[in-house]
């Protein structure tokens, strides 16, 4: 509470130094500039933040991650949708956000969009975040909104600072609002969703590590963003699980098991790479908009990009999530490890932990099919080729790694999980598809500006 006394009070104090230095200004009936002609460096920031953010607060798991990324995006891109040309709010286009959700603009009042989405993102991630918040967290995104405030606050006056940032917050109060019925409001408090008792036939799924509950089992049943993500993208069932040694279910098995034993270095580093492990990095989810931000940053995108970007990319990863999470708590497979030390080799041991929830589908292979629709709209003419460099896992010690196109890095990552012993191969090709199904949805199904800039 200390930290938003102090970011009013630093607020005021910016508005009454600015507005001093231009008195006698009458902006009420100038037109806003367009979104466009801001930079998307602010919005970025705050990006970079929410990973750190994520990875150190508990009970964000990827499920929980995703549907924050979701919600951050959904408050910015309205808290500057009226400064993009030809473009539609998503009032009346994603499921139960119906018109007038969001409030309107003044009438004839000029608006720095750059200021209503530093107010809107800064306000939608500490209310996503809300009683698990740390105060250095909490002070992290407080300094930012305020620094960024006093640039973007220069030579602006005050009215327009003042209308500025009382309609992002108001924005991000609507967004809220509006997510606390989707089924995963605060489920950071009771990420393991108990009481849930996993079945106990022969092929459910079992503890793998320290934790002996399975993570959110009824995210499935949340509401996405598009309802075709879930209805028309759940995949038929896995190969008949059997142990006979000559059946196809225990070949996906051997496959496994035989990867492992024979793994090069290179698909060592490309297990770890892409694990992206919750609070030791920032989930599959922060890896993928780490990406983005590096893909926003070497195109210098305006805030426009930058605004419709993160927007379909915070749409892509919740319901990736929530149609692969009802898809594993349907079949509720066991995972190959388990199945591997029972039946073929006690003595097996995965290439990295294998992560608390059943096999089937692939979480990593769902998300990054899905967003890399997303890259391939934004950054190419559709053929998906982009040659760039993946440097977003530096920080935690990774090195580089190169692609020619985006759908060779949706690969990798999903191999990554059949690499390091954490997925049947029908997982991850499974996953992969149902992800380029929810992310060609939300590039087609969604009304977003043409032509941005």
């Amino acid at each position: 509470m200390h930290y938003n006394i102090c970011r009013i009070t630093f607020i005021v104090a910016i508005i009454f130094m600015v507005s001093c230095n231009k008195a006698d200004v009458n902006d009420t009936f100038l037109i806003s500039k367009k979104t466009k002609n801001y930079s998307g460096q602010y919005l970025r920031n705050y990006y970079t933040l929410l990973c750190k953010i994520s990875k150190s607060t508990p009970g964000f798991f990827p499920p929980q991650v995703a549907r924050a990324y979701g919600y951050a995006g959904i408050a910015n891109y309205e808290a500057v949708v009226n400064g993009i040309d030809a473009s539609k709010t998503l009032q009346g286009q994603i499921v139960n956000f119906p018109n007038n959700t969001i409030p309107k603009p003044a009438v004839n009042a000029e608006y720095n969009w750059a200021i209503c989405s530093n107010a809107a993102t800064a306000e939608i991630i500490i209310k996503m975040f809300d009683q698990k918040i740390s105060d250095v967290s909490l002070h992290s995104i407080d300094s930012l909104e305020s620094a960024q405030l006093a640039t973007l606050s220069a030579g602006i006056g005050g009215d327009i600072i003042n209308r500025s940032i009382a309609y992002g917050k108001s924005v991000a109060t609507a967004v809220y609002n509006y997510s606390v019925t989707d089924g995963g409001n605060k489920s950071y408090m009771d990420p393991f969703q108990l009481p849930f008792t996993m079945p106990a036939d022969s092929f459910c799924w079992v503890p793998t590590g320290s934790l002996k509950n399975p993570i959110s089992p009824f995210w499935g049943n949340n509401r996405p963003f598009l309802n075709q993500d879930i209805n028309n993208t759940q995949p038929s069932a896995h190969l008949p699980f059997t142990t006979n040694p000559s059946s196809l279910f225990y070949k996906e098995a051997m496959d496994v098991y035989t990867q492992v034993k024979n793994n090069s270095l290179d698909q060592v580093e490309i297990v770890k790479f892409w694990a992206d492990d919750p609070f030791q990095t920032c989930t599959p989810c922060g890896h993928t908009f780490n990406i983005m931000i590096q893909l926003m940053e070497e195109n210098n995108a305006t805030l426009e990009k930058s605004s419709v970007g993160f927007a379909a990319l915070g749409i892509c990863e919740n319901d990736a999530f929530i149609s692969c999470w009802k898809t594993k708590y349907t079949y509720n497979l066991t995972r190959p490890v388990s199945y591997i030390q029972k039946y073929i080799d006690a003595s097996f041991k995965t290439v990295i932990g294998t992560p608390p929830f059943p096999a089937y589908s692939s979480g990593h292979s769902c998300e990054i099919g899905a967003s890399t629709r997303v890259f391939i709209k934004l950054f190419t003419d559709g053929s998906g080729s982009y040659s760039f460099s993946d440097h977003s896992q530096l920080q935690y010690g990774f090195p580089i790694r190169n692609y020619s196109n985006f759908d060779e890095m949706a690969t990798e990552c999903a191999n990554s999980r059949f690499y390091g012993g954490i997925h049947y191969n029908m997982d991850n090709v499974t996953g992969l598809q149902t992800g380029k199904t929810i992310g060609n949805n939300i590039n087609t199904l969604i009304n977003w500006p043409k032509n941005i800039e």
